[in-house]
């Protein structure tokens, strides 16, 4: 099997081998299903290796064992938050809801279907760079406010947002605050004793973890409303069978993360967007280019398209994504580029590398090469505008 260059950790990552050791006995040996104090000694111990791994992550998020909640992924966390605190206050303070137009699809969507059950959801513009307007979010906040919800870091485009003032914001007005921090948790210091979150989402399938686990911190007095009914787990806030490894998998994943090693994989991102932009005429960097995550790097390609691009690093197996509407199931190209003010070649021709702890250096010098060569071709061949040659 030929070597595969992945650089589409941003969707997903390789599970760590260390990772799935510290599963496997929860597979094989404590596969109960948690019990109380009262339970019989299987339940006890998987119950213990439940709350061991939550009092690990909610550590790595500086807050209290009991403000962490597991659940199945990103997905979930988001929509508990916003759909959580929507049950909980929307007949009590009021029915408005402000979120970013860059959001990932479980806050706009969430968002959405809040709009169709008769909130009012306002979509807060960004600009050419990704960032919120500060002074447009303090003008749409209002006496029923009830919610608002901006991502740490986005998810296309590597924007990583003022959190810690958008926090204090909505401190000062009395709203509750959510974002979204899948892509940061670990990557980028957010500490929730100091950044006045009250809602954060995270998972382990950007961590080199596994898949199927995430977690919503929920800082201790927030409202919100159980979304999935069943039993009484995750303070009765989460009907369904405890995933026990996938928690103890999360924990372990998490903390492998090193400081060395996202300044390695800033290395690499910063390499990548030199070696292209200095190397590839008519390109465009999307997103900030310092306050970005350290594992991403976003590029229009300008007279082409991003599924041809992609396909063609296919064949030398490379993985990348795209914004292209032709890659999405739902048929749209990128609402991120669209929103910082980009148009559908722009979005069509966007290219996403998103980087791991498995990259190398020397992957990086391989995927530009190959990239250069792919570009240059599909310009001879583009009926999009300017042609190479």
């Amino acid at each position: 099997m030929p070597k595969n260059y992945y650089m589409d950790n941003a969707a997903a990552t390789r599970l760590d081998e260390k990772v799935l050791e510290a599963m496997q006995p929860y597979f094989f040996e404590t596969y109960s299903v948690a019990t109380s104090e009262f339970g019989y000694s299987l339940g006890i111990e998987a119950r213990e290796a439940l709350e061991d791994a939550r009092s690990r992550l909610a550590g790595l998020l500086g807050a209290a064992n009991d403000e962490f909640i597991f659940t199945s992924g990103s997905t979930e966390s988001s929509n508990l938050a916003l759909k959580g605190v929507a049950r909980a206050l929307g007949e009590k303070k009021g029915k408005h809801i402000i979120v970013s137009k860059i959001e990932d699809f479980p806050v706009l969507h969430s968002a959405r279907t809040l709009s169709r059950e008769g909130f009012r959801v306002d979509f807060l513009d960004v600009d050419g760079r990704g960032f919120v307007d500060m002074e447009k979010l303090r003008s749409l906040i209002s006496g029923d406010t009830i919610l608002v919800s901006i991502q740490h870091g986005n998810q296309e485009i590597g924007t990583v947002q003022d959190i810690e003032s958008i926090g204090e914001l909505c401190r000062e007005k009395g709203v509750l605050f959510h974002t979204d921090a899948t892509h940061t948790f670990m990557r980028v210091p957010l500490d929730v004793s100091k950044v006045k979150a009250d809602l954060v989402t995270v998972s382990a399938h950007t961590l080199h973890g596994p898949k199927g686990i995430g977690g919503l911190y929920v800082r201790k007095g927030t409202p919100l409303a159980k979304i999935m009914d069943g039993g009484f787990q995750e303070f009765d806030l989460r009907g369904g069978m405890d995933n026990i490894p996938g928690a103890v998998g999360f924990a372990k994943a998490a903390e492998l993360v090193t400081e060395s090693e996202t300044e390695g994989l800033k290395l690499m991102r910063d390499s990548i967007i030199e070696l292209i932009t200095k190397s590839i005429p008519d390109v465009t960097l999307n997103g900030d280019p310092e306050k970005r995550l350290p594992q991403n790097a976003n590029i229009s390609f300008h007279y082409v398209e991003g599924e041809s691009i992609t396909l063609h690093m296919d064949m030398y197996g490379i993985s990348v994504s795209t914004g292209s509407a032709c890659f999405s199931k739902s048929l749209e190209a990128s609402h991120v580029i669209a929103a910082i003010g980009g148009d559908h070649e722009r979005a069509h021709g966007s290219i996403r590398f998103s980087l791991g702890r498995f990259n190398t250096m020397a992957e990086v010098e391989y995927v530009v090469e190959k990239l250069k060569g792919i570009v240059e071709n599909l310009r001879k061949i583009s009926p999009l505008g300017k042609q190479e040659g």
